[in-house]
C-alpha cells in the first residue's frame, strides 16, 4: 500500500492506494496549519481503509513547489515514516500531479499552463503539451508576466483571472491523484527533495552583530 500526501498548498490532502486504487482519501477542511493536521489526516485514511502502518509498502509526496513552511511538514514527514518503517519514499512535482489529472478528467485537449499560489502576489507556473507532459517550468512569476490565454489549471488562475482568464480543471491538488501517478510512473518521479524556487523569508543572519 501507498501512503501519499501533499502540503505544497494551503491545503492537506493525504490518500491511500491498494495497488489496483484509491483505498481512502481525505482533505484538511482548513488551510495552513500543516503541521497541526497532517498526522490527523493520515491515521483517518489508514483507519478508513481498516489498513495500519504496518501495512503500507511504500510512500509518496508532493515536493512542490510550495512555500517553506508548509512543503517541509510533508517532506520531512515522509522521510521519517519511510526510515522508521524501512520502505521506500517518492516524490513527484505537484504541478505535474495536477497536469495528470486536469488531462484524465478530460479539462485540456491542447497545451495548458499550470499555475498554484505562491503568495506575495505570484504564481508557481509550468507548462505542459496535450499528454500532460512538462515543457517549460516549474518557476515562480508575477501573475501580469505570465499572463496566457491557454487554459489553466490550479487556483493561480482564479487568483489573477486577469493574467489567466482561461481556467479549466482542479484548482488544488490531490493526494489521491498522487498516489495514482506514483504507482503508474506517469510522470517523473523525484527523490523526497523540496522544489523552494526561492528562498525561505527567515533566514540566519550573515553577520554577527557587534555588541559594545
Amino acid at each position: 500500500m501507498l501512503l501519499a500526501f501533499d502540503t505544497a498548498t494551503p491545503q492537506v490532502t493525504v490518500a491511500l492506494h491498494d495497488g489496483t486504487a484509491v483505498a481512502a482519501e481525505r482533505s484538511s477542511a482548513q488551510t495552513m496549519k500543516h503541521g497541526e493536521q497532517l498526522a490527523p489526516l493520515i491515521a483517518a485514511v489508514l483507519d478508513d481503509a481498516g489498513a495500519t502502518r504496518r501495512d503500507l509498502t511504500a510512500v509518496g509526496v508532493g515536493c512542490g513547489p510550495g512555500p517553506f513552511t508548509g512543503l517541509r511538514v510533508g517532506l520531512v514527514t515522509a522521510r521519517t515514516l519511510a526510515h522508521v518503517l524501512d520502505i521506500p519514499v517518492h516524490g513527484a512535482c505537484t504541478l505535474d500531479v495536477l497536469a495528470a489529472q486536469a488531462v484524465a478528467d478530460g479539462d485540456v485537449d491542447g497545451a495548458f499552463l499550470v499555475a498554484t499560489d505562491a503568495r506575495r502576489k505570484e504564481v508557481y507556473l509550468a507548462g505542459y503539451d496535450a499528454a500532460g507532459a512538462r515543457v517549460s517550468g516549474p518557476e515562480v512569476l508575477r501573475p501580469a508576466d505570465a499572463a496566457s490565454d491557454l487554459p489553466v489549471v490550479g487556483e493561480g488562475a482564479h487568483l489573477y483571472a486577469d493574467a489567466f482568464p482561461h481556467a479549466v480543471g482542479p484548482v488544488r491538488p490531490s493526494a489521491g491523484w498522487l498516489a495514482r501517478v506514483l504507482t503508474g510512473r506517469t510522470v517523473e518521479v523525484l527523490g523526497p527533495d523540496p522544489l523552494y524556487l526561492r528562498r525561505p523569508d527567515a533566514v540566519a543572519r550573515t553577520t554577527p552583530k557587534v555588541v559594545s
